[in-house]
């Protein structure tokens, strides 16, 4: 099918449901797995490596964006994301095997590749964008962060049933959900690859009025991402703040429910609040985009600084109040959701159509690594200093990046001033 042969308004309605209706698989197959990779590790290789499970996922997140990137940059979002989900896929059945025959290494093997899902489901809000105007951008982009909602609240409750089903066959129930989260990884993969026709970035190059130039980027990898976004200030603030904020998200989100256990809290508690954190997180980003758009980029990445700061101050002084709590989380998912949307948005921007798939990859590279390191000292600030510290620590970064953004916005306002003088 050609781009001549599709309006490009019903070509960008096609893409977006193709590309939800993806996102919808993909979140089930990820919620259902990323809850339970921890119950999964600690069954396989007892309770001290139950934690490193999860973290493997992560790490897999990041470390399958690196060969997807220049792949989608030669070969258009497609073959790319349909890779990402196929891996996500082997992961979960490798998963599975591992669960079967008590083999941690080939356990944390499988929930490596297993983060392939992610790196899919990130790069998706990328595509959303391809074919839309810049003044429409960020709500595209929120729209696909939205899809993941209905994956993270159905995937959790499809556990059960998940565990039961493969019992019969002699599979540990722990493995279960992940026997599920395949099967949801393949059908979003068959989606992509039969649906996404004709591929939104091609397209978007083709459309380009610098078509023959975009078709002359270089070598699409995460390297050249990294030289494209050192050479534009908003780029680098784009980055800055994809990586800031997922890790301040993710260093308060994990050591909570650690916290409240210290306090009484039980399971059942805590998943509420977990509940309430992804709430924030996906429901409300159609409203993060829609601001992006309107009051423009850096003014709601301030926004998120704001919500992520007071989310961890609501943290830190809850104490026994889990009811504080669920608001921190809450709040602390809002946050994210600002930041991710004006972000990924301003990096889409600033960024020449050359390199921005390069950029994109390495958005969520850094991203990824950035809160795979950030949940690892987070857990060595609490046990050593104590969950308060934890929280003040994030704050203090929190408002150093707000302080040096708006420096960098200035700074870039007086240079154009001085320029048209």
């Amino acid at each position: 099918m050609t781009t001549a042969a599709v309006p490009l308004p019903a070509l960008r309605r096609r893409t977006t449901v193709v590309l939800l209706a993806s996102q919808v698989l993909g979140g089930i197959g990820i919620g259902i797995g990323i809850a339970f990779a921890t119950v999964v590790g600690a069954r396989v290789g007892g309770d001290a490596l139950g934690g490193l499970a999860a973290t493997a996922t992560v790490v897999g997140t990041a470390l399958v964006a690196v060969p997807l990137t220049p792949l989608m940059s030669a070969r258009g979002r497609r073959p790319g994301l349909a890779l990402a989900y196929l891996t996500g896929a082997s992961g979960a059945a490798l998963t599975v095997v591992a669960a079967l025959v008590s083999n941690y290494p080939l356990l944390l093997l499988g929930l490596t590749a297993f983060g392939g899902s992610s790196t899919a489901s990130f790069q998706a809000r990328f595509a959303a964008a391809d074919l839309t105007p810049p003044d429409r951008r960020a709500r595209a982009i929120s729209l696909l962060v939205w899809a993941t909602t209905i994956g993270a609240v159905l995937g959790p409750s499809l556990a059960a049933p998940a565990s039961r089903s493969v019992t019969a066959w002699g599979i540990p129930a722990a493995a279960g959900p992940f026997a599920w989260a395949c099967a949801a990884f393949a059908a979003a993969a068959v989606i992509i690859a039969t649906g996404l026709r004709p591929d939104p970035l091609l397209t978007a190059r083709a459309l380009a009025p610098d078509a023959s130039t975009t078709a002359r980027s270089g070598s699409g990898s995460v390297w050249s991402g990294f030289r494209a976004v050192r050479a534009t200030p908003m780029g680098r603030i784009a980055l800055t703040t994809v990586a800031v904020v997922h890790t301040a998200m993710a260093s308060v989100m994990s050591m909570t429910p650690l916290e409240m256990s210290h306090h009484g809290a039980g399971m059942d508690l805590i998943g509420l609040v977990v509940s309430a954190h992804v709430l924030g997180m996906y429901a409300f980003s159609p409203a993060m985009g829609w601001l992006a758009d309107r009051v423009g980029r850096i003014t709601a990445i301030c926004l998120s600084v704001a919500f992520l700061a007071v989310a961890a101050l609501l943290a830190s002084t809850a104490g026994t109040s889990h009811t504080q709590s669920m608001a921190a989380l809450f709040v602390l998912g809002l946050g994210w959701s600002a930041g991710l949307v004006a972000g990924s948005a301003l990096l889409t921007d600033s960024v020449p159509a050359a390199d921005r798939t390069a950029a994109q990859g390495l958005s969520d590279l850094v991203m990824s690594s950035a809160a795979a390191l950030g949940t690892a000292v987070a857990g060595v600030v609490v046990a050593q200093a104590g969950y308060v510290w934890l929280n003040a620590a994030v704050i203090l970064v929190l408002l150093c990046f707000a302080a040096r953004t708006l420096r960098g916005r200035t700074a870039l306002a007086t240079n154009a001033d001085r320029t048209a003088a």
